[in-house]
């Protein structure tokens, strides 16, 4: 039996291991890094730990399944952390210094959000810049734009951004509004991807940009629209986290697009384009929520966390070479 007959055996029967860890390898990741801490620490399991894990993971996973929109159209956004604290900020100073009320500032919070992401949206498809240069133009800019709203100082935030980082009390049971948002926003995703006209353009583009513009469809809208999504999930992130801290700070989610970016990939996309899932998304989230979680409780220090975490996304990347290369 030669090796292409024995190669065809193995996926004739239905079950190829390759080919299920290539798919499931990020869950299977999770699955064993969350019961190999569950054995150093017996308290890592409680439903207390599990739902901080959730909290921690609410705010990057929003950010990332943004990002997620634009890894797999081929781009990048390197400015959804400094958009997310221009958005709280906005938000909240509508609402503490300009005096509007609490859901306009929210709504005008949004906006910010969306706004910022039509203008990298432009740069990159009308002004024809690299992903990579607009959004660190944008990164820089974002982040200028809050010290100058703010001057330098935390701004407290209105009810409706404080509600997103509150806690709903359900009898005995407390649900956090973070988790809540974090399910909804992934589900929203996931629908945007699998079952609308932009989300089957995304995976068009990030395969191949010239053969999406040959089969008709409007590139350069398209990119607008993932851009300009990508810029309200980080909005939505950036009042999630100032609703938790209660103020919109000018220095919030300092390095956020980082953890954004590693997320989409530890869970499975392809910095290349057109490879990429809502689940892998928040896979992706959970693993680096739960490794920072994990490693807190073994008191490990924050200096070796961040080696840790910077272990794992170097890893995530060279998977994603490897299975680009054996393609």
């Amino acid at each position: 039996m030669t090796s292409a007959e024995k190669t065809g055996s193995r996926t004739k029967g239905g079950f190829d291991l390759s080919k299920l860890l290539g798919e499931n390898g990020a869950l299977l990741g999770l699955l064993v890094l969350a019961g190999a801490l569950w054995l150093m620490v017996p308290s890592f399991g409680s439903p207390q730990n599990l739902l901080n894990i959730g909290v921690q993971a609410a705010v990057v996973a929003v950010m990332a399944f943004g990002v997620t929109f634009v890894i797999i159209s081929g781009g990048i956004d390197l400015s959804v952390g400094s958009v997310a604290a221009l958005s709280a900020m906005v938000g909240s100073y509508s609402a503490a210094e300009l005096g509007l009320s609490s859901e306009l500032a929210l709504i005008m919070g949004l906006l910010t959000g969306v706004a910022a992401g039509l203008v990298n949206g432009m740069l990159v498809s009308f002004g024809k810049l690299p992903a990579f240069i607009a959004t660190l133009a944008m990164l820089s800019i974002a982040r200028g734009l809050t010290l100058v709203v703010s001057e330098g100082r935390p701004v407290a935030t209105p009810e409706s951004i404080s509600f997103l980082g509150s806690t709903l009390e359900l009898g005995s049971f407390q649900l956090p509004v973070p988790v809540i948002i974090l399910l909804g926003m992934f589900l929203v995703t996931g629908f945007v991807l699998v079952r609308t006209y932009s989300g089957r353009a995304m995976y068009a583009i990030g395969g191949n940009e010239e053969a999406a513009r040959l089969s008709g469809i409007n590139v350069r809208n398209q990119k607008l629209v993932v851009y300009a999504l990508s810029g309200l999930f980080a909005a939505m992130a950036g009042m999630m986290l100032a609703g938790r801290l209660s103020s919109a700070g000018p220095q919030a989610a300092e390095g956020y697009e980082l953890d954004a970016i590693a997320a989409v990939v530890i869970g499975g996309a392809s910095l290349s384009g057109g490879i990429g899932r809502a689940t892998g998304t928040l896979v992706g989230a959970l693993i680096l929520a739960v490794l920072r979680n994990g490693l807190n409780q073994l008191q490990v220090s924050s200096f070796w966390q961040q080696v840790v975490i910077g272990v794992v996304i170097a890893l995530a990347v060279l998977v994603d070479t490897l299975r680009r290369r054996g393609r």
